[in-house]
Order: structure tokens, then sequence, then C-alpha cells
């Protein structure tokens, strides 16, 4: 059996298109995704769609949460405060009741998604050392926790130790324990402008990193005519 973990989809309906049809054809039978299906991009409404149409396993980001609710954004960016309050605007109320009931952490099979980290959800907590990737692992009580939010895919294994580096695949051994940033599908951060996701291998007990190239140009023709931060767009060309 083989998951697709996906994270930081953020309305990127080219990206998202583009990594699903590569996960398809690389026998993906099950999708996962760590949150933040929305915000920054123009598709909100086709990326909550196409989800829900492949019963896709989703936890709540905190795009997903402030996009589903009416509460102040004073921790936010001016630019992803107007891009929540535009998203707002493009969800139905069904549409943010499914995000707003989102789960923050769940087991599947084997593993675990979250969104931020199992140390206390709600705050959002970023995950870039291993002294916050230690507090994770004190909430982690399956082998492999995949997580998102920073949109740079690291991995952090636990032994004797806590090693961190990037990774292309990782074979998950027994007596280890793994936190596994899958990167972002619709806006990457890692300087690098592809399209990121991860493939689980149950059977063969391996995490594959894969990037996928996708009509960055018309993404980003939606962001401009949507009236969206500039700089959401800029944004793609770079992966910053």
């Amino acid at each position: 059996m083989k998951y697709a973990i996906l994270g930081d989809i953020h309305a990127n309906l080219e990206a998202l298109d583009a990594v699903l049809k590569d996960a398809g054809e690389r026998g993906a039978s099950h999708y996962a995704c760590t949150g933040d299906v929305v915000g920054y991009n123009a598709d909100p409404k086709a990326c909550l769609q196409r989800l829900r149409a492949l019963k896709c396993t989703v936890v709540q980001g905190n795009h997903d949460y402030y996009a589903a609710s009416n509460e102040s954004m004073e921790l936010f960016t001016p630019m992803a405060q107007k891009s929540i309050r535009w998203t707002r605007k493009q969800l139905s109320l069904l549409e943010r009741r499914y995000l707003r009931q989102l789960p923050m952490i769940v087991d599947i099979e084997n593993f675990t998604i979250v969104h931020s980290s199992l140390n206390n959800p709600p705050r959002w907590n970023y995950i870039f050392t291993t002294k916050a990737a230690e507090a994770n692992f004190r909430n982690q009580f399956n082998s492999v926790c995949f997580f998102g939010h920073t949109h740079v895919p690291l991995a952090f294994v636990k032994d004797q130790s806590i090693d961190k580096g990037f990774y292309e695949t990782l074979d998950i051994h027994p007596g280890c324990q793994y936190l596994i940033n899958v990167g972002s599908v619709g806006q990457p951060r890692d300087r690098n402008p592809l399209a990121a996701y991860v493939i689980y291998d149950l059977e063969k007990q391996t995490v594959t990193m894969h990037r996928v190239e996708y009509e960055k140009k018309e993404a980003q023709q939606k962001i401009r005519a949507a009236g969206l931060p500039f700089r959401n767009a800029l944004r793609l060309d770079n992966g910053r």
C-alpha cells in the first residue's frame, strides 16, 4: 500500500493536479494531507473538492482554521491576512464548516499526521530545530509522523540522539522514530519552486520525496486576476 502525503497545498490547483497525476502514476492508492489546503493562492474551493473526492484524510492547518472562522489574525503578516480575508469570501458555509471540523491530529495505519507539531498543536509551532523536534517526539507514539507548516522538507530521526537533514529517500527502521516534513505542494520555500510531496510505501517501509513541475504561470495569472497580493505570485518563481 502506498500513501501520497501532501502538505501546504494553499489553494494552488495547478500544483495539486500535477501532484495527484504524478502520485497516481507512481501507484499511490491512498492520500493524506498535513493541512493548509487553503490560503495564498486562488483556488480554495476546487482544491477542497479534489481532496474530498479522493476521500483524502486531512488535518487542520492554521490557514484552514482562520479561513473557517472570523477570528483576529494579528499573528499573520499583512499579506497572509489579506489572503485569508479573500479566502473567507470564496468559501461556502458548508466548506467553512468542513475546515472548522477538521481534526488537528490523525493516526493512519501505523503513522500520524499533524500540521505543525504534536506538542500543543493549537499553538502552530514551527519545527526547524532539533529542540523543537524533541518536544514533538515526547508526544509521538507512532514511529512515523508527517507534518507541514514550514514548507521545507526536513526529516528528524530519533535513535540515541536526534539527527536532522534534507532527504530524498528514507528507510524506516524498527526502533527509531521519524518526524518528516513533506514540503509544500502549493508554495515551496526551500528555494526549489517545484511542487513537493512524499510517497510512503508501507510494504517497503520507505518514504520518498518527489518534485513535480506544474503550470505555474497559470497559477500566477489567477492570483493576479483575483486581486490577491502580488507577492503571492512572485514567490512561486523562486520557491521561497
